[in-house]
């Protein structure tokens, strides 16, 4: 038995999901439509699992954008988008596709 814990998690591929409707997004975007769809999880592990699906090839960092603006930590946020990999196994989650259907106005 492999030692460690398993490559496979269950939060990286409800965002493979997420990220095979939207094509890319940021990860407070992610986080918020993860939020609503699937069982609570904090932003630190969206970001965590975001950073570990890069290295897995499951998604690629597809621009990252600065943006300005009056923030509690300074004038300048980073916006990292995110877009599948090689290796991402999308199964074309139906819960996902309706909820971004019924809210693509947002």
């Amino acid at each position: 038995m492999a030692r460690g814990r398993p490559v496979f998690s269950n939060i990286r591929q409800s965002i493979v999901e997420i990220l095979y409707f939207k094509d890319k997004a940021y990860g407070y975007q992610i986080y918020t439509i993860y939020r609503d769809i699937f069982p609570k999880v904090t932003m630190r592990s969206i970001y965590y699992h975001l950073k570990k699906g890069v290295e897995t090839g499951e998604f690629v960092v597809n621009k990252i954008e600065r943006q300005k603006g009056d923030y509690s930590w300074g004038d300048e946020a980073e916006k990292i988008y995110y877009s599948l990999g090689e290796k991402a196994r999308p199964t074309m989650n139906e819960r996902v596709k309706k909820y971004l259907q019924k809210n693509a106005k947002k």
